[in-house]
């Protein structure tokens, strides 16, 4: 599967994730459910590692701890806006993360000098950017405005671990690895975090909820950590827009959001930012997924 085709399935996996935090928040704490998202999908990566006769040891520990750090800080604070904002604006708050992404590549290629970043790719990203600006509502009502600042600052740290997530797969690290790793680490920074905020006692719903957090993720994370590692960053960034949209319509059918038509404007620049992104991609590197490593 191409890279770019990917991260569109895995913002689809992603915005049907938002939808069970969203009812699971009604019966867990934010660290609760990073802890059983964790959990479970650890325990699916270990399984299936097992039964393929394939190794968790890695060479680069340091780089998985790191990714880790800041992607389950990210986790944390993006389920806790999903928990406590509407799902597509908490949804559009993190996906800005992309538009971090495009600033710190930009920043690195001024501070190097030599490094040349391709204006079309920057504009498709900008081009994503005004969407996301439409959908998301000029104000936030004020007493949303913490949980807001919560799910913008999860998008900023979102962007610093998908830069770690293409530098882990550069340095050979299969994607399954570096989803253990993760779902490890949210794992043990969930069960700590949870014990501060109270353990709740679980329910038929409840665990089914959990549980499709868990499968949705682990199954979007190893899309995403692949279209990372085989495709090209600002492609990526601008197609994880496509969340948005899918996050946009959930809303309307199972929350009645209301549609308005900056929302729509938006969704149809997001569109067009992803399809342009796609064109880009095939044409600038076709074959790059050929050396994908697999799962």
């Amino acid at each position: 599967m191409a890279p770019s085709l990917m991260m569109v399935l895995a913002s689809l996996l992603f915005a049907t994730m938002g939808v069970c935090v969203k009812y699971a928040s009604a019966h867990y704490s934010a660290a609760e459910i990073v802890f059983y998202r964790g959990l479970v999908g650890a325990t699916i990566i270990g399984v299936l590692v097992l039964r393929r006769g394939g190794t968790l040891r890695t060479q680069v520990p340091a780089m998985h701890f790191w990714r880790s750090i800041s992607g389950v800080a990210a986790l944390c604070m993006w389920f806790y806006a999903i928990g406590n904002l509407p799902l597509a604006t908490a949804m559009t708050l993190n996906y800005m993360s992309s538009v971090w992404m495009a600033l710190f590549l930009l920043g690195g290629a001024i501070l190097l000098g030599g490094a040349r970043i391709d204006t079309r790719l920057v504009a498709t990203v900008l081009t994503g950017f005004a969407g996301v600006a439409l959908i998301l509502r000029p104000t936030i009502e004020q007493d949303q405005l913490w949980h807001g600042l919560i799910g913008l600052l999860s998008g900023m740290l979102s962007a610093t671990a998908y830069l770690q997530v293409t530098a882990l797969g550069r340095a050979g690290e299969p994607e399954y690895r570096v989803v253990f790793y993760f779902s490890l680490g949210g794992m043990c920074a969930g069960f700590l975090l949870a014990l501060g905020t109270g353990l709740h006692a679980h329910t038929g719903q409840g665990l089914a909820l959990l549980l499709a957090v868990g499968l949705l993720a682990t199954v979007a994370q190893l899309l995403m950590t692949r279209a990372y590692a085989t495709g090209r960053t600002l492609v990526n960034a601008s197609l994880q827009y496509l969340g948005i949209v899918f996050a946009f319509l959930y809303g309307v059918v199972l929350f009645d959001d209301p549609v308005t038509w900056m929302a729509l404007a938006g969704m149809a620049l997001i569109v067009a930012a992803g399809m342009a992104a796609t064109f880009l991609r095939s044409r600038a590197a076709p074959a790059a997924a050929d050396g994908a490593n697999p799962t």
